[in-house]
């Protein structure tokens, strides 16, 4: 843990600055850590961490891919399985075998021959629903992919646009695993004619439209279910004063996608020192225990311990879609178009 942060620092020499005492973070806008882990790495490993958030997940990746030659930071933390082809084929990463590698979950592992991402965090994109709605109208809320385009789920959800946001091109890909190659289509022209609301982002989303959030309460939003994360629940119970005994919101078990988060050394970093010694940290056992509540998503080290309160409010899903990372190379860009000339248009 912090013992293994003192020898950070010194990992191999390498071209470019690798001395320089400041290692640059480029992450999308949900990066969060506490501020005692972050000073505990700084102490240990003699590098001061500079943090660049660079909008949600997409514009991130995007920007750090038409960057990559003068790049904006040392390490890129926030590129997702349904992204990291485009990282990987674009030359994004160069390799690095980060320490404690070997403690990763083997599920979570991803180009095993190069090494050039390091699984750091893992979560379920999922339906939420609003408990109160439902309640209120005397309605089950909805369990699975089939229930959401049934006549009583109307007008109900809300989603993000897939082209532009992670969860919501994560949903497109759990009905894609879900319905096949050759279902999916037929599914989300069911859900459109079920009236399926389609936004931006997630925070436009969870935060203004759905019912159940507290943003959304007070944005006066109108729909009870919406795309965002097993890992929600447990926010409305940390960040509530005072704090209810349970999650206002649910979450539909039979919607899930399973995501998984990586973090790579950039290609052509100037500080690949303490880029590497920033990655050894990530997958260290102090930040991947403070992760929970500062990011709301899982560990993916094993041993992690997870606070109470995921636990009891934001367990993981039981048996989430998931797609092997090499078909979703294959076909996520023209799935998205698609998507957009079926949904949006």
């Amino acid at each position: 843990m912090a013992g293994t942060l003192a020898a950070c620092g010194s990992s191999g020499g390498d071209e470019g600055s690798g001395d320089s005492k400041t290692v640059t973070l480029v992450s999308h806008d949900s990066w969060a850590a506490s501020k005692d882990v972050i000073a505990a790495f700084e102490k240990q490993s003699g590098y001061k961490v500079d943090v660049l958030e660079d909008g949600d997940a997409g514009q991130a990746v995007n920007k750090a891919i038409l960057t990559k030659d003068n790049p904006q930071g040392d390490v890129f933390f926030g590129v997702d399985n349904t992204l990291l082809s485009r990282a990987l084929d674009n030359g994004l990463f160069q390799p690095y075998e980060a320490k404690g590698s070997d403690r990763i979950k083997a599920e979570y592992r991803a180009d095993q021959g190069k090494h050039r991402v390091t699984p750091v965090d893992t979560g379920d994109i999922c339906v939420n629903y609003d408990k109160k709605y439902f309640a209120d109208h005397k309605l089950e809320p909805p369990k699975s992919f089939d229930d959401l385009v049934k006549p009583q789920y109307k007008n109900l959800l809300v989603t993000e646009n897939a082209s532009a946001s992670s969860p919501g091109l994560g949903f497109l890909l759990g009905t894609a695993a879900k319905y096949g190659d050759d279902g999916w289509q037929g599914y989300w022209k069911k859900l459109k004619a079920n009236g399926v609301k389609v936004v931006d982002g997630w925070e436009q989303a969870y935060n203004e439209e759905f019912s159940g959030s507290a943003g959304g309460k007070k944005a006066k939003g109108d729909r009870p279910l919406v795309v965002s994360y097993a890992s929600s629940p447990p926010v409305e119970v940390v960040y509530a004063d005072p704090k209810p005994g349970a999650a206002p919101t649910g979450v539909a078990q039979g919607t899930c996608f399973r995501q998984v988060e990586y973090a790579g050394l950039l290609s052509n970093a100037e500080n690949t020192k303490g880029g590497k010694a920033f990655l050894d940290f990530l997958i260290s056992e102090r930040f991947q225990e403070d992760m929970p509540l500062n990011m709301f998503v899982y560990p993916v080290r094993e041993g992690a311990q997870v606070p109470p309160e995921f636990v009891k409010f934001g367990p993981q899903a039981k048996d989430p879609e998931t797609m092997d990372p090499a078909k979703i190379a294959d076909h996520r860009d023209q799935w998205v178009k698609s998507w957009t000339s079926l949904v949006l248009k």
